[in-house]
């Protein structure tokens, strides 16, 4: 079984940002987990949020599904879901498969943050 965590905290800022820290294996059985609490800070009205993914150790085609799904309806909010802070490995497979063309993304947390 993999091992994989989400929290997520409101990161004081003007616009405020929600910040999720992403720790471990994000895969086929652990992908609800991300989406669900995406769908949670959408649901409070969060559309500006940041992906600390420091903490991934992998990733895969069901991880990277969980971001596709979530970047428009931020975007159609008024908002965005930025990556923040990958290792490399994991940003060779979202740079591999063209994210940094459709997502903003910063080897920073606090970048990823100001970038609001």
């Amino acid at each position: 079984m993999s091992h994989f965590s989400v929290s997520f905290d409101r990161r004081v800022g003007q616009p405020p940002v929600r910040l999720l820290a992403l720790t471990g294996e994000l895969d086929a059985h652990t992908a609800p987990d991300f989406e669900a609490a995406l769908q949670a800070c959408l649901d409070d009205g969060d559309v500006r949020l940041v992906a600390d993914g420091s903490g991934l150790d992998y990733v895969s085609s069901a991880g990277l599904g969980v971001f596709m799904a979530f970047v428009e309806p931020a975007r159609d909010g008024g908002g965005d879901l930025k990556i923040a802070a990958l290792p490399g490995r994991v940003f060779e497979v979202f740079d591999l498969l063209g994210f940094p063309t459709v997502f903003d993304m910063h080897p920073t947390v606090d970048a990823a943050v100001a970038s609001f």
